[in-house]
């Protein structure tokens, strides 16, 4: 009978009962169940008891498995969340003593291959967290489990069991980020590589011993081989993770020279004709030779120098090429023929994943690589070496080089390589024409696959020995190169080959006096492109690549050609240009036109085609990362193009909308959308205005916050709606102005998104202060939320956008626009967050010794702090002190709730900090700012006289400068005031909003007042305020120290 639950989880008590009826709904087949009970689930996840229950149910063999596998999937995903002392709602202590004490023998005793295996991960997660210190007997409890079982036992299955466990042990203890985790299992590692080396050995004398001579135990044969798997699976992770320097340890040493014998008896077991030798035990043997040369290659790649000294290792590295070399032999035809062409060479018909050959032959090429890189590039370590640690290393590279990577085994590598490895094969040729989409992506090659793929690492290989061994590879390279490039050579697949060599070797041949690229592309590869006899698509493919290699690396050559090359190849027209060609020419084009060097002009003639063409394609192929590709190389093309896309704008748009809706389910592809429109917006500037409704849109639907997509394309959106805003010419399109609604749910402490939401913000404000100065109070809340919660690189860019509406409210609409700005300031938690951090850091200045504290703002966000205030008092002095006055009387900052009180100590916190300010737009800011208040008259600015004194005195000294050009005549002026607004305009196209800021820059008081001619009008009235010139100095100069008030009169400016 279904139990569906319908009751609120708080009335639904945990039992082991109901915990059966909820599993048994989550994993039935009825959706509603399933999304009841995983909400029971859930709700029972911080309930006491409740993952001791799962493991309960799982402990009950008698219950169906779809419910223990839950069981098990939830304990598991509750350790994960809930394990960690940390963690909130964290597994009582004793529930966590109860589920380790059952795991152990759960696991043993599990007859199911499924289950035991996610019991392994459980019992593996909880020892990363409890070992050694809360769980220290684990290891020895798995140990006392296999001991025993050292020889043969009628019973395998606790063995298997116990094995699988003590590998997830293994895995979890070796990627642990605590160096705790790592130490505890290396403190062990001598053990449990003795114990389960033992039951390796034994199980595989068993099964060989069976599979040589013959004998009546089948079954137990079988299951030998199976758990020999399992022991060489633990034996691989254990060395490679659990020591340090395995080299020096004899069991390791034992252990590697068994493994090299039993490669070889392994090997031969598999090439061999056994009748006893079926396919499951053929198999798990293969299986066995994988998990051998994984250990090789590991161990050279994460203990190159213990690799190095382990017994007869540069004797495994010859014997791996010599593997390799053989299975060469084998890849596509003997002898290229001239009539190679797709799908028809050899066995093409078959259709089979790699061999253990294949994958042999892989782990050779790694090996060797890692070989090379442990000789010619060895990885660096700020780890303590001790001098035995830098012998072995020295030592090692010596053995390598001198018994290893002779001069003549570089030689063979690179013909081996370039004459076998680089030839395609024939399940190259007929993938090729069957999956031409699916072939041409595995070709690339790109980020980490090359560790994957034959060709791709002998690609890389070869790179290295010609980096390497350039002064003896190279020309016999050339040599070969002249030997086989001429046109009437029609040995296509060798051609091809050698011509990928070219292409690899780019780096190092473009400096060669001996090779001449140009001259191969002008005479040679430019024919062979145009031969319509079949199989030349294999050479056209090159060419392409080719050109993608050489181009970003060599200067001069004729890229006029090289764009009707490329113009040629993405021809759909021409029979032999297939899919594989012309994406593989939409590929590489990117690179062609990437380069610094590549100008516009000489490609103009050629981009209609070549981008109809591209477009073409984009719809005709079928892979989305496929379409992606050549959509970057649009993007380049639009990029490289700058204004003179603008013809070909329309061509590329009408592409993009039909596209956008076939990428429901693909939000690589709308990035990829959204990032050529980016690049069109930036490339047209104003032009791209009339494509904002297609823009706007896109934003839109990428952005809303009930958007699917919206967390894959959110920062591709931004970007656009960024570039979109810098281009767009002044007015706004109401279109524009409706995504504002949406920019302010995005200033969030902890959005990722933040700096690009200010970004936009500070564009928005360019575009459109009055509507943005009419909606302050919508900024400053939030914008106050941010002040002292976020990195100071970000408080800064919020306080500069503070000031740039103060700025444009003061241009717009003079005192009375900033007086409603003001309001609203004041009204938010914005001006209170600000001047506490001012008043804290002004309360921590005046402790000293061991008393000293630390104020809550460090020096750069006080003096962003100060610009804004610094901001309204230049705008207007006696409007900031009545606000400050109103804002100190209603707060706890205000001792004795008297004006003067809370200035003076705003005051005397503005001029200590003063000599801390750096910036000298800034300075000068806070400089005019202070010198404003004199306006007011008032003893709490007049009494500071001195430091006013000595502030004008630094300021004027720093900014006022000699512009004189004539000889004997002096014309001192104020180095950062503007005279001409277009005097910052920079010699190419200017973006809209790079000339809005500028023009706004132009009418900042910082660079429109002279800072000389201000302090004299502010003293001037000062002087006028108490009286006159002699009262002045009775009652304010006198109290000035002679010093301070000598040098200022020296400057000349009252």
């Amino acid at each position: 009978m279904n139990f569906s639950i319908e009751v609120p989880a708080e009335a639904n008590p945990l039992t082991d009962q109901t915990l059966y009826h909820v599993l048994q709904s989550a994993s039935s087949n009825n959706q509603q169940q399933v999304k009841s009970g995983a909400q029971q689930l859930q709700n029972w996840e911080k309930s006491p008891g409740f993952y001791s229950s799962l493991q309960s149910l799982l402990l009950r063999k008698s219950l169906p498995f779809e419910v223990r596998y839950l069981s098990i999937i939830q304990l598991k995903n509750g350790i994960d969340r809930y394990w960690r002392k940390t963690a909130v709602n964290a597994i009582a202590k004793d529930e966590k003593y109860l589920i380790r004490s059952r795991s152990l023998e759960s696991g043993i005793n599990e007859p199911d291959r499924r289950l035991a295996l996610q019991i392994s991960i459980v019992i593996a997660k909880i020892t990363r967290y409890e070992y050694p210190h809360d769980w220290p007997d684990i290891l020895d409890s798995v140990l006392e489990q296999l001991q025993p079982s050292s020889g043969s036992t009628p019973n395998s299955l606790p063995l298997s069991r116990t094995l699988l466990i003590l590998l997830y042990i293994i895995k979890e203890l070796s990627t642990a980020k605590l160096q705790r985790s790592r130490a505890s299992l290396q403190s062990v590692a001598s053990s449990i590589a003795k114990v389960v080396a033992n039951i390796y050995v034994g199980r595989v004398k068993i099964w060989i011993t069976f599979l040589t001579t013959g004998g009546d135990n089948e079954g137990g044969a079988l299951e030998s081989i199976e758990i020999s798997l399992l022991a060489l699976q633990v034996l691989r992770r254990l060395i490679v993770s659990g020591y340090d320097f395995p080299n020096r340890h004899a069991e390791v040493r034992d252990i590697w020279g068994v493994l090299v014998s039993h490669f070889g008896q392994m090997l031969a077991l598999v090439h061999g004709s056994s009748s006893l030798l079926g396919a499951s035990s053929r198999k798990l043997i293969e299986n066995h030779l994988i998990q051998i040369s994984k250990l090789h290659v590991n161990m050279v790649q994460s203990h190159p120098a213990g690799y190095a000294l382990l017994p007869d290792s540069t004797g495994l590295a010859k014997a791996y090429w010599s593997l390799t070399r053989q299975f060469g032999e084998t890849l596509g035809s003997q002898i290229p023929t001239p009539s190679a062409k797709i799908g028809s060479d050899g066995d093409a018909d078959k259709d089979e994943g790699p061999s253990t050959m294949e994958k042999l032959t892989l782990k050779g090429l790694l090996l060797i690589r890692a070989c090379l890189k442990m000789v010619f590039n060895p990885v660096q370590t700020f780890r303590y070496q001790k001098d035995e640690d830098k012998e072995e290393r020295k030592t090692s590279k010596e053995m390598m080089r001198s018994d290893l990577l002779s001069g003549d085994f570089a030689r063979e590598l690179m013909e081996t390589l370039v004459t076998r490895f680089f030839v395609f094969t024939a399940r190259d040729l007929k993938e090729w024409e069957e999956e031409p989409d699916e072939w041409e992506k595995t070709q690339e090659g790109g980020g980490s696959d090359w560790e994957f793929s034959v060709r791709s690492c002998s690609e890389k290989l070869f790179l290295d020995l010609m980096i390497n061994y350039k002064d003896m590879l190279v020309q016999p390279l050339l040599t070969v190169f002249r030997n086989v490039a001429t046109v009437q050579n029609t040995d296509i697949l060798l051609k091809d080959s050698i011509y990928a060599a070219i292409g690899l070797a780019a780096p190092v041949l473009e400096r060669n006096h001996d090779f001449d690229f140009g001259y191969f592309l002008n005479n040679i590869l430019v024919q062979e492109v145009q031969i319509p006899q079949p199989g030349y698509n294999i050479l056209r493919r090159r060419a392409a690549v080719i050109l993608g290699q050489w181009l970003p690396v060599k200067e001069g050559l004729n890229r006029s050609l090289v764009y009707q090359i490329f113009q040629h190849l993405l021809d759909k027209g021409d029979q032999l240009n297939d899919q594989v060609v012309r994406v593989t020419a939409g590929r590489q084009l990117k690179n062609v036109v990437d380069p610094f060097e590549f100008t516009a002009e000489p490609f103009m003639p050629y981009v209609p085609n070549i981008l109809g063409r591209l477009m073409a394609l984009i719809e005709e192929v079928e892979l989305p990362d496929t379409k992606m590709a050549l959509l970057n190389t649009i993007s380049v093309i639009v990029t490289k193009m700058e204004q003179h896309i603008s013809p070909f704008a329309d061509q590329i748009i009408s592409l993009l909308p039909p596209l956008w809706k076939q990428a429901r389910e693909e939000p690589l592809l709308k990035q990829s959308i959204l990032g050529i429109l980016s690049a069109l917006a930036t490339s047209m500037q104003a032009e791209s205005r009339r494509y904002h409704p297609l823009i706007i849109t896109l934003i839109q639907s990428s952005i809303e916050p009930c958007s699917e997509s919206r967390v894959y394309l959110l920062e591709d959106a931004l970007e656009l709606w960024s570039t979109v805003l810098a281009q767009t010419p002044s007015p706004a399109t109401s279109e524009l102005i409706s995504l504002v609604q949406y920019l302010f749910p995005m200033f969030e402490v902890a959005s990722e998104t933040l700096r690009k939401a200010l970004e936009i913000t500070e564009l928005y404000i360019y575009l459109i202060p009055s509507e943005f100065l009419t909606n302050a109070a919508l900024i400053f809340n939030p914008f106050g939320l941010l002040l002292g919660s976020v990195k100071p690189e970000a408080s800064g860019t919020v306080t500069s956008l503070v000031e740039l509406l103060i700025r444009s409210a003061d241009r717009l609409g003079g005192v009375s626009a900033v007086h409603d700005l003001t309001q609203s300031l004041m009204s938010s938690n914005l001006m209170f967050t600000l001047l506490s951090g001012l008043h804290h850091a002004y309360l921590a200045h005046q402790t000293t010794g061991p008393n000293r504290t630390n104020p809550s703002i460090d020096g750069i966000i006080e003096t962003d702090y100060l610009n804004i205030l610094a901001r309204l008092a230049v705008a207007s002095p006696l409007l900031l002190i009545s606000r400050l006055d109103t804002a100190l009387q209603t707060s706890q900052m205000n001792g004795n709730n008297h004006q003067d009180q809370g200035i003076q100590w705003l005051l005397t916190e503005w001029f200590s900090h003063m000599d801390n300010i750096g910036h000298p737009a800034h300075k000068k800011l806070n400089c005019l700012a202070l010198t404003s208040f004199l306006e007011t008259g008032e003893r709490w600015i007049l009494s500071r006289l001195q430091c006013l004194m000595t502030l004008w005195t630094d300021v004027v000294t720093e900014l006022v400068v000699d512009v004189s050009l004539e000889e004997g005549k002096v014309e001192y002026r104020d180095s950062l005031v503007y005279n001409d607004p277009n005097a910052q305009k920079p010699d190419g196209p200017e973006a809209p909003a790079d000339e809005r800021s500028r023009l706004l820059a132009f009418e900042d008081p910082v660079h429109r007042i002279d800072v000389r001619v201000f302090i004299r009008e502010k003293l001037a009235i000062a002087v006028e305020m108490c009286g006159g010139m002699e009262t002045f100095q009775r009652v304010w100069v006198q109290n000035v120290d002679e010093d301070v008030v000598r040098a200022f009169s020296a400057l000349g400016v009252f």
